[in-house]
């Protein structure tokens, strides 16, 4: 029997791109203990711009200055402007971790138990020296781009910028223009590499999360995370992958190339899928924790 991981590994050998894959697999249910989302969250409904079409976004409105643009997964695009839009909120269950990252310490069941000891020690750590204050996250509806090349994504990177940035600092009265970040799952962890090392100026960090990234891919971003260092005094870039991730050899690949090209970064491995469950632990934890940490100034953990 084809199994899906010899399917889709399959796949991203011949074409060397995770957006191949479809959409991953049903959501698994919510822990009991999920709030609902509530006031801490609106949405915004943009309309067709000059560079973008209509777009939806949903936006929390915490922290301190910062805010951080949160790209979700292919399995979201389909789901029309705001059904995407609300995916890591709802899907990915990122309003939960909100509330937990404010209450430490963290407990194993927050990360549906794909976490070592060590790796919760550390966040805790961190947790417990510099409280959570949380930021405003920008959580749009991410294309599933037909041009996959850096150019292609650049009409929805405007739309990021130039429209979703701001708003995003109107809802959560954010005045600072430069504490910006970006980072995304999956396609959208690919879509994050794209957007935010193309422009290192206004995103202060870049994260992507078992990114859909195969190997030909590789070197056009090695030169794009490489220019971007040499913009900016102060790079902070952040790769995360899991044990059972699709694309772990591509981000292993990925990270020993950027090492290779003398590129600052940081690869963090931890137990998991590449599916839901993971979106609602490892996933919303190592992205709402580093993004606010860096943002903040203060080392993560």
């Amino acid at each position: 029997m084809l199994t899906r991981r010899a399917w889709l590994g399959g796949l991203l050998g011949l074409a060397g791109c995770g957006d191949c894959a479809g959409a991953p697999p049903p959501p698994a249910p919510l822990p009991p203990s999920t709030p609902a989302p509530t006031e801490r969250w609106t949405e915004v409904a943009f309309p067709a711009s000059d560079h973008f079409q209509a777009e939806h976004a949903v936006i929390s409105k915490q922290g301190q200055g910062q805010v951080l643009v949160a790209l979700h997964g292919r399995g979201e695009v389909d789901k029309g402007l705001q059904g995407g839009a609300r995916g890591w909120r709802d899907d990915y269950a990122l309003d939960r971790a909100i509330v937990r990252a404010a209450a430490p310490p963290l407990t194993p069941d927050d990360f549906l138990g794909f976490v070592n000891d060590s790796r919760l020690g550390a966040l805790n750590a961190s947790l417990a020296a510099h409280p959570f204050v949380g930021l405003a996250v920008a959580c749009p509806w991410a294309p599933a781009l037909k041009d996959r090349s850096p150019a292609g994504s650049e009409p929805f990177a405007r739309f990021i910028i130039d429209d979703l940035i701001p708003r995003a600092r109107k809802e959560a009265s954010a005045q600072s223009s430069t504490l910006n970040g970006i980072d995304g799952v999956s396609m959208g962890g690919r879509l994050a590499l794209l957007i935010g090392l193309r422009h290192p100026e206004v995103f202060r960090t870049v994260g992507a999360l078992q990114p859909a990234i195969g190997e030909r891919d590789i070197p056009e971003l090695v030169a794009l995370a490489k220019a971007a260092a040499g913009k900016v005094e102060d790079f902070n870039f952040r790769l995360v992958t899991s044990t059972d991730d699709y694309f772990r050899p591509a981000v292993f690949a990925f990270s020993k190339a950027l090492n290779e090209a003398e590129v600052k970064h940081v690869l963090i491995e931890t137990p998991g899928p590449h599916d839901y469950a993971y979106n609602r632990g490892p996933g919303a934890y190592e992205m709402l924790l580093w993004h606010e940490r860096r943002l903040r100034g203060l080392p993560a953990p």
